[in-house]
């Protein structure tokens, strides 16, 4: 009887304890690859240039780990005191768009994407900022001047 009895309780707390051992197991592996995944992106703005309504800006994947959901990631723009996010691929501008250079099809290391800022009007003489900031946080900023 006590060794049924034992055998009953054993299996009640493995029951009760497994569920939340496999739990806190997946939340320190995905805690862990989102921290993996930080410690490997890295970019870098490598160049900007601009037309009259048109900002051009070239980063580099600098880091060990192919950049996705670029799209999802988040440009500002603007005079140096006075800057704001700019929605992706919309219908109003300012805007922006990217494309990678080479002709790839993902942003793996070492690859350059080009990213294209529509602005509703003429580019006038000034400094402004450009940062962009992938989705897992990581960012570079610069600035320019126009004359």
């Amino acid at each position: 009887m006590l060794i049924i009895g034992g055998v009953i309780v054993s299996l009640a707390i493995f029951n009760g304890l497994y569920p939340a051992i496999t739990s806190s197991s997946s939340a320190i592996s995905d805690a862990t690859n989102k921290v993996n995944d930080r410690i490997e992106s890295r970019i870098e703005i490598i160049q900007v240039s601009h037309s009259d309504a048109e900002i051009f800006v070239w980063i580099k994947n600098t880091g060990a780990s192919t950049i996705d959901g670029i799209e999802r990631s988040d440009l500002f723009y603007g005079p140096e005191d006075n800057f704001s996010r700019i929605n992706y691929g919309g219908v109003v501008t300012p805007d922006w768009s990217y494309s990678i250079e080479g002709g790839f099809s993902t942003w793996d290391p070492m690859n350059t994407c080009k990213f294209t800022i529509e602005l509703p009007g003429v580019l006038t003489t000034g400094s402004y900022m450009v940062k962009f900031v992938i989705p897992n946080g990581i960012y570079d900023s610069t600035t320019f001047s126009v004359q």
